[in-house]
């Protein structure tokens, strides 16, 4: 395990917000998390994501429960998981989850929502493991 950075995203986001996600995920090797699939057909969601990411390398998750896990409520999201357990797949929609992650919404860059998440509740450091 050990920390894990997700960005939760949506086809609904402006195409510039996605694209530049993508270009940050793919450098910082962070994962992003879509709730489902484009108009229920996995042919569309990877047709969609193929054309989104090019010839980048990034990790994509189609994991509904992970937004209830995460509690996520708006894109994008990102949440930094500090033990990674939070991202396993579970079975049920009784999940374990992590309880310690952090998460900040809005359309900012990688770096910022990043730096704001590590400072943690009044500005103290995040435990590092």
């Amino acid at each position: 395990a050990g920390p894990k950075v997700l960005i939760f995203v949506s086809f609904a986001m402006p195409e510039a917000t996605l694209q530049r996600l993508v270009d940050q995920a793919a450098r910082a090797g962070a994962i992003l998390v879509l709730r489902g699939l484009v108009n229920g057909s996995i042919r569309e969601t990877v047709t969609r994501m193929q054309a989104l990411i090019g010839s980048r390398r990034v990790a994509v998750q189609i994991d509904p429960e992970a937004f209830d896990r995460y509690g996520i409520t708006r894109t994008p999201t990102f949440v930094l998981d500090m033990d990674g357990t939070g991202a396993e797949a579970c079975a049920s929609r009784v999940c374990g989850s992590s309880k310690q992650f952090a998460r900040v919404a809005g359309d900012v860059t990688l770096g910022y929502a990043m730096q704001y998440l590590t400072r943690g509740p009044q500005g103290s450091a995040l435990p590092k493991q």
